[in-house]
Protein backbone atom coordinates (compact mmCIF):
# COMPACT_ATOMS: atom_id res chain seq x y z
CA UNK A 1 0.00 0.00 0.00
CA UNK A 2 2.73 2.38 0.29
CA UNK A 3 3.97 2.04 -3.23
CA UNK A 4 3.80 4.77 -5.48
CA UNK A 5 1.39 3.72 -7.79
CA UNK A 6 -1.00 2.92 -4.84
CA UNK A 7 -0.42 6.11 -2.91
CA UNK A 8 -1.23 7.89 -6.30
CA UNK A 9 -4.50 5.98 -6.60
CA UNK A 10 -5.13 6.85 -3.19
CA UNK A 11 -4.59 10.60 -3.63
CA UNK A 12 -7.04 10.66 -6.81
CA UNK A 13 -9.62 8.97 -4.35
CA UNK A 14 -9.16 11.72 -1.63
CA UNK A 15 -9.21 14.83 -3.95
CA UNK A 16 -12.34 13.96 -4.90
CA UNK A 17 -14.58 15.54 -2.30
CA UNK A 18 -12.63 18.59 -2.49
CA UNK A 19 -13.21 18.31 -6.55
CA UNK A 20 -17.06 18.41 -5.93
CA UNK A 21 -16.95 20.38 -3.72
CA UNK A 22 -15.92 22.84 -6.04
CA UNK A 23 -18.07 22.20 -8.89
CA UNK A 24 -20.96 23.76 -5.93
CA UNK A 25 -19.44 26.80 -5.54
CA UNK A 26 -20.52 29.73 -8.11
CA UNK A 27 -17.41 31.29 -8.86
CA UNK A 28 -14.57 31.73 -11.48
CA UNK A 29 -11.95 30.49 -9.04
CA UNK A 30 -13.68 27.20 -8.36
CA UNK A 31 -14.41 26.74 -11.81
CA UNK A 32 -10.54 26.60 -12.26
CA UNK A 33 -9.44 24.82 -9.12
CA UNK A 34 -12.11 21.83 -9.76
CA UNK A 35 -10.60 22.27 -13.46
CA UNK A 36 -7.05 21.66 -11.81
CA UNK A 37 -7.92 18.95 -9.56
CA UNK A 38 -9.73 17.07 -12.40
CA UNK A 39 -6.60 17.18 -14.45
CA UNK A 40 -4.27 16.41 -11.80
CA UNK A 41 -5.73 13.08 -10.50
CA UNK A 42 -6.27 12.89 -14.45
CA UNK A 43 -2.52 12.41 -14.27
CA UNK A 44 -2.56 10.39 -11.73
CA UNK A 45 -4.94 7.70 -13.20
CA UNK A 46 -3.06 7.28 -16.01
CA UNK A 47 0.39 7.23 -13.64
CA UNK A 48 -0.74 4.97 -10.92
CA UNK A 49 -0.82 2.04 -13.77
CA UNK A 50 1.90 3.15 -15.70
CA UNK A 51 4.59 3.23 -13.10
CA UNK A 52 3.29 -0.18 -11.55
CA UNK A 53 4.28 -1.80 -14.93
CA UNK A 54 7.34 0.40 -15.28
CA UNK A 55 8.56 -0.67 -11.60
CA UNK A 56 7.39 -3.79 -11.73
CA UNK A 57 5.15 -3.42 -8.27
CA UNK A 58 2.10 -4.68 -9.39
CA UNK A 59 0.33 -5.14 -6.23
CA UNK A 60 -2.88 -7.32 -5.15
CA UNK A 61 -4.16 -3.84 -3.03
CA UNK A 62 -3.44 -1.75 -6.33
CA UNK A 63 -4.95 -4.24 -8.64
CA UNK A 64 -7.72 -4.65 -6.38
CA UNK A 65 -8.33 -0.60 -5.68
CA UNK A 66 -7.57 1.24 -9.17
CA UNK A 67 -10.51 -0.28 -11.01
CA UNK A 68 -12.62 0.48 -8.37
CA UNK A 69 -11.33 4.03 -7.72
CA UNK A 70 -11.04 4.87 -11.73
CA UNK A 71 -15.07 4.15 -11.88
CA UNK A 72 -16.57 6.16 -8.39
CA UNK A 73 -13.96 8.97 -9.72
CA UNK A 74 -15.82 8.87 -13.06
CA UNK A 75 -19.46 8.46 -11.51
CA UNK A 76 -19.10 10.94 -8.68
CA UNK A 77 -18.21 13.74 -11.18
CA UNK A 78 -20.80 12.78 -13.45
CA UNK A 79 -23.45 12.43 -10.79
CA UNK A 80 -22.52 15.79 -9.44
CA UNK A 81 -22.88 17.46 -13.09
CA UNK A 82 -26.04 16.18 -13.52
CA UNK A 83 -27.07 17.55 -9.87
CA UNK A 84 -25.55 21.07 -10.93
CA UNK A 85 -27.20 21.25 -14.30
CA UNK A 86 -24.60 20.51 -16.75
CA UNK A 87 -26.26 17.06 -17.38
CA UNK A 88 -29.61 17.41 -17.91
CA UNK A 89 -32.58 16.28 -19.35
CA UNK A 90 -31.56 14.47 -22.83
CA UNK A 91 -27.69 14.74 -21.53
CA UNK A 92 -28.66 12.00 -18.51
CA UNK A 93 -28.89 9.61 -21.50
CA UNK A 94 -25.37 9.41 -22.13
CA UNK A 95 -24.39 9.16 -18.09
CA UNK A 96 -26.67 6.00 -17.81
CA UNK A 97 -25.56 3.92 -20.59
CA UNK A 98 -21.41 5.06 -18.96
CA UNK A 99 -23.06 3.57 -15.63
CA UNK A 100 -25.02 0.29 -17.10
CA UNK A 101 -21.86 -0.57 -19.32
CA UNK A 102 -19.64 0.02 -15.92
CA UNK A 103 -21.66 -2.03 -13.43
CA UNK A 104 -22.08 -4.98 -16.73
CA UNK A 105 -18.62 -5.24 -17.53
CA UNK A 106 -17.45 -5.17 -13.69
CA UNK A 107 -20.23 -7.73 -12.73
CA UNK A 108 -19.21 -9.94 -15.74
CA UNK A 109 -15.69 -9.97 -14.76
CA UNK A 110 -16.16 -10.74 -10.93
CA UNK A 111 -18.49 -13.60 -12.27
CA UNK A 112 -15.97 -14.63 -14.56
CA UNK A 113 -12.65 -13.99 -12.73
CA UNK A 114 -13.32 -17.28 -10.83
CA UNK A 115 -13.73 -19.17 -14.07
CA UNK A 116 -9.51 -18.13 -14.82
CA UNK A 117 -11.87 -16.02 -17.80
CA UNK A 118 -9.88 -12.79 -18.78
CA UNK A 119 -11.39 -9.90 -20.17
CA UNK A 120 -8.74 -6.92 -21.03
CA UNK A 121 -9.39 -3.89 -21.64
CA UNK A 122 -9.38 -3.33 -25.61
CA UNK A 123 -7.48 -0.64 -27.49
CA UNK A 124 -11.53 0.86 -28.50
CA UNK A 125 -12.07 0.64 -24.39
CA UNK A 126 -9.31 2.87 -23.96
CA UNK A 127 -10.28 5.24 -26.51
CA UNK A 128 -13.78 5.75 -24.92
CA UNK A 129 -12.02 6.33 -21.22
CA UNK A 130 -9.94 9.09 -23.21
CA UNK A 131 -13.04 10.84 -24.72
CA UNK A 132 -14.71 10.69 -21.77
CA UNK A 133 -11.97 11.76 -19.49
CA UNK A 134 -11.97 14.98 -22.05
CA UNK A 135 -15.72 15.44 -21.88
CA UNK A 136 -15.64 15.43 -17.87
CA UNK A 137 -12.67 18.24 -17.90
CA UNK A 138 -14.62 20.64 -20.50
CA UNK A 139 -17.90 19.75 -18.84
CA UNK A 140 -16.29 20.62 -15.21
CA UNK A 141 -15.10 23.94 -17.41
CA UNK A 142 -18.99 24.29 -18.74
CA UNK A 143 -19.61 27.93 -19.83
CA UNK A 144 -19.10 28.11 -23.33
CA UNK A 145 -17.98 24.94 -23.97
CA UNK A 146 -20.52 23.06 -22.48
CA UNK A 147 -21.84 21.80 -25.60
CA UNK A 148 -18.84 20.48 -26.78
CA UNK A 149 -18.27 19.18 -23.38
CA UNK A 150 -21.93 16.97 -23.84
CA UNK A 151 -21.30 15.81 -27.28
CA UNK A 152 -17.83 14.64 -26.13
CA UNK A 153 -19.69 12.83 -23.95
CA UNK A 154 -22.15 11.23 -25.76
CA UNK A 155 -19.24 9.95 -28.20
CA UNK A 156 -17.79 8.48 -25.10
CA UNK A 157 -21.62 7.20 -24.75
CA UNK A 158 -21.53 5.52 -27.85
CA UNK A 159 -18.04 4.15 -27.61
CA UNK A 160 -19.03 2.71 -23.92
CA UNK A 161 -22.58 0.57 -26.13
CA UNK A 162 -19.58 -0.68 -28.68
CA UNK A 163 -17.04 -1.93 -26.48
CA UNK A 164 -19.83 -2.83 -23.55
CA UNK A 165 -21.17 -5.44 -26.86
CA UNK A 166 -17.65 -6.79 -27.54
CA UNK A 167 -17.28 -7.00 -23.88
CA UNK A 168 -20.71 -8.96 -23.20
CA UNK A 169 -20.38 -11.40 -26.52
CA UNK A 170 -17.02 -12.31 -24.92
CA UNK A 171 -18.59 -13.12 -21.14
CA UNK A 172 -21.41 -14.72 -22.94
CA UNK A 173 -19.71 -17.07 -24.47
CA UNK A 174 -18.05 -18.35 -21.07
CA UNK A 175 -21.51 -17.79 -19.00
CA UNK A 176 -23.12 -20.45 -21.52
CA UNK A 177 -20.65 -23.17 -21.33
Amino acid sequence: MKQLPNILTISRMALLPVLIWLLYIDESWAVWGALGLYALSAITDFFDGYLARKMNIVSPFGTFLDPIADKVFVAVILIALVDIGRLGELWVIPVIIIFTREFLVSGMREFLGPKNVKMPVTQLAKWKTTFQMIALGVLIYGGELLLIGQGLLALAALLTVITGWGYLKTGLKHIND
